[in-house]
């Protein structure tokens, strides 16, 4: 395996997991669909339950192998496991570092499936309890802790209102408290956020997003310290089952190489779509990482490159005017999921079940907006004959 520590990120999303075809001299990752493989002579010492070499695609396969890699480079970590979906990652992780008596810290602003695992199936099924807390300000995060404290899991920029944690200073406690610090940097991807910089223990990207960058696959990494990540493949991916399937590693891998260029437009495009959409009158909030009015603004600053693609807004109008401005809606389309490349929206009304854990202005409705790869001014164009088709 090559050393990409020297090179740029292009190079590196370029290089990283691709290499020559050795049977037919391709240029390009070959798709393997095989689901067994030849096993050696002498199976003496061969691990049926290991990730090591080629048996079985439940155990590791190449596809899956070839985009580990690339996703490791670009993280600049040691180990790197991807699995079938985002949620499939984040599970497996949990799964692993967790068991029966004990406690997780949890950002109150979380992914939906995290929020039910820790509210629901976790705390019923395992007996493991988790707390939803506000950890954009690292206090509650050190109010929270508690001595059967074994995991902190942060998303910065939290899903779906964008707030922001400092990632350094969770990272601190979570380690003075023993507990390990897990953050799911899905809304940066690696180009605009490295947390384990910043003292992450593991993070979790849903591949899915910006990292595919076509809205065509699932998949989900987890990436980290190897010991940590050979009992994950062990626990969670052999003997649970939750593996990508090699088309969509193929397509991950394909996607990912365009990674950098694609964050750079979708940074640039965002942040002139939230500075457009903070000085129109119909707008009652707007918050984006790259916005100095957006709280926790420094912190971002201090631990990003990029601000990436999501803003969180709201409109100055009813609920009903809320779902109209999106039915007149033209060019961006609603539809969940980000890092597409078309832009998407999702409204999340007060009725939505997470809505006491958002932030005050989230409370009245707002939407969680994934700017994708149209100019930017046509963006805007479509927000704007919205926002005067709704009165506002």
């Amino acid at each position: 395996m090559k050393d990409y520590s020297k090179y740029g990120i292009m190079t590196k999303a370029t290089h990283a997991g691709q290499g020559v075809d050795e049977d037919t001299g391709a240029i390009r990752r070959s798709i393997i669909m095989a689901n067994s493989f030849k096993l050696p002579d002498d199976l003496s010492q061969l691990d049926w339950s290991g990730s090591v070499g080629n048996v079985y695609t439940r155990n590791g396969a190449p596809n899956e192998r070839w985009l580990e890699e690339k996703v490791k480079v670009l993280h600049e970590a040691e180990d790197c496991v991807v699995l079938a979906s985002g949620v499939a990652a984040l599970h497996a992780l949990f799964f692993t570092v967790l068991k029966s008596g004990d406690h997780a810290i949890i950002s109150d602003n979380c992914y939906a499936a995290v929020y039910r695992q820790f509210t629901e199936l976790f705390p019923d099924k395992f007996g493991i309890e988790g707390t939803l807390v506000d950890t954009s300000d690292p206090q509650n995060i050190k109010d929270a802790v508690r001595p059967n404290t074994k995991l902190v899991h942060i998303e910065t920029p939290g899903n779906p209102s964008l707030k922001i944690t400092d990632i350094q200073a969770a990272a601190d406690i979570a380690h003075e408290a023993g507990a390990i610090l897990t953050v799911d940097n899905t809304f940066a991807s690696p180009i605009d956020q490295l947390p384990l910089k910043y003292g992450a223990d593991v993070v979790v990207e849903s591949l899915t997003k910006y990292i595919n960058g076509s809205g065509d696959s699932l998949g989900g990494a987890v990436v980290g310290p190897k010991e940590l990540l050979d009992k994950l493949r062990y626990e969670a991916q052999v003997n649970v089952g939750g593996v990508i399937s090699p088309f969509a590693a193929w397509l991950i891998l394909r996607g990912a190489a365009t990674l950098p260029l694609r964050m750079k437009y979708v940074n640039d495009s965002s942040q002139k779509i939230a500075e457009w959409l903070e000085g129109y009158p119909g707008t009652r909030f707007v918050w984006y990482p790259g916005l100095p009015s957006t709280p926790n603004h420094e912190v971002a600053k201090k631990q990003m490159t990029g601000y990436g693609g999501v803003i969180s807004f709201g409109i100055k109008g009813t609920v009903q005017q809320h779902f109209d401005f999106v039915a007149k809606l033209k060019l961006i389309t609603s539809a969940v999921s980000l890092g597409h490349d078309e832009t998407l929206i999702l409204y999340l009304s007060p009725e939505d079940e997470r809505n006491y854990l958002y932030p005050e202005p989230h409370k009245e409705g707002f939407y969680r907006f994934a700017i994708g790869l149209e100019d930017t001014e046509d963006i805007i164009e479509d927000l704007r004959q919205a926002f005067e088709q709704v009165g506002l």
